[in-house]
């Protein structure tokens, strides 16, 4: 069985192809952005697929098996829907949607199929990620009980000239804090409950961008760990993930270079260094094992399940930017 696949939006969307391809029972047929350059750009690599101006026509061929929707955020929800209910499989950008109402839409939807969704969550797979999550699961950390996860993006003209700034909303919680959110729960396997967030447009202001390009939220969680996450994205640095652990026998700190494990309170302590490969994937990265759990009934890497908890978690987040008030998480 050949699974086809087709690719919604070429920007982010142009890196699905070699994932798809990776996978030896899956062939990308089509392509579709409605921007005439970047068509044309990337036809001129990829020659022999069909490429395409209109979304619709990926969403409703009946040959295509798996879409891919890496379109801007405001489409997210309708692309979704419309997928589900002609039987696609979806591997979809962040985020999922941008409201509590989509959200709602989407499970409703998905609940009535056996179709299988991922999003593109892909911190998950970077080596030095995975290495701390090794060490937690073997309890090398003792009680996480405190984490900190910033999302420092250091790419502000994207927001002051480009699509995110021209958009009837655009959240950096949704689009970059999400992966240091999902990653949160990923080490923990906890639950978070609440959340009490603030948020500022200080480093876009008098540009495009009306949203605020600064949010900062504190998590609780079910077994009491708390966590700080930043979605930074006016910073004046390169881009970077910043993340430290905190247990009752280790702490972990991501840099650049190499990560930092610290297993002693001494000052001269030298703290292990961790090379395990940071970011160390491809965009694409997600792709073969979300081909191999159609074909297969396998596990997700990022479940459906991950896919809305991540979500969910975001949306109580702006809702309490909004309110100035700490919000409970509902999950979808």
């Amino acid at each position: 069985m050949t699974i086809k696949a087709g690719i919604i939006g070429l920007g982010v969307g142009e890196k699905h192809i070699s994932g798809y391809h990776s996978h030896p029972e899956c062939k990308v047929v089509a392509l579709c952005d409605f921007a005439e350059e970047i068509r044309s750009d990337v036809h001129l690599k990829y020659p022999d697929i069909k490429m395409l101006d209109d979304a619709n026509t990926i969403l409703n061929d009946p040959q295509i098996d798996v879409v891919s929707i890496a379109s801007y955020d405001n489409y997210h929800h309708e692309q979704v829907l419309m997928a589900l209910k002609n039987g696609k499989h979806i591997f979809v950008e962040k985020p999922l949607c941008l409201s509590e109402k989509e959200a709602m839409d989407i499970r409703e939807q998905l609940n009535k199929t056996k179709l299988r969704m991922s999003s593109n969550l892909i911190l998950r797979q970077s080596p030095r990620f995975k290495y701390v999550k090794s060490m937690i699961e073997k309890n090398e950390f003792g009680d996480v009980y405190y984490l900190e996860g910033d999302y420092q993006y250091g790419k502000i003209h994207k927001l002051t000239d480009g699509w995110r700034g021209r958009i009837d909303f655009y959240s950096v919680v949704f689009g970059g804090g999400i992966h240091l959110i999902d990653l949160l729960l990923w080490f923990t396997n906890d639950t978070i409950e609440e959340v009490t967030a603030y948020g500022n447009r200080i480093c876009t202001k008098n540009s495009q961008f009306k949203y605020n390009d600064m949010v900062v939220s504190i998590l609780k969680f079910k077994s009491g760990a708390i966590a700080k996450v930043a979605s930074n994205f006016g910073c004046v640095r390169p881009h970077f993930h910043s993340l430290s652990i905190y247990g009752t026998k280790a702490s972990f700190v991501n840099d650049l270079e190499y990560g930092k494990l610290y297993n002693s309170r001494d000052r001269n302590a030298l703290p292990d260094k961790i090379h395990h490969a940071y970011p160390g994937t491809q965009k694409g990265d997600l792709i073969y094992n979300f081909i191999e759990a159609i074909l297969n009934k396998s596990e997700l890497y990022v479940s459906e399940e991950d896919v809305f908890s991540a979500m969910s978690v975001c949306l109580a987040i702006e809702k309490s930017v909004n309110t100035d008030k700490p919000v409970s998480v509902c999950y979808y």
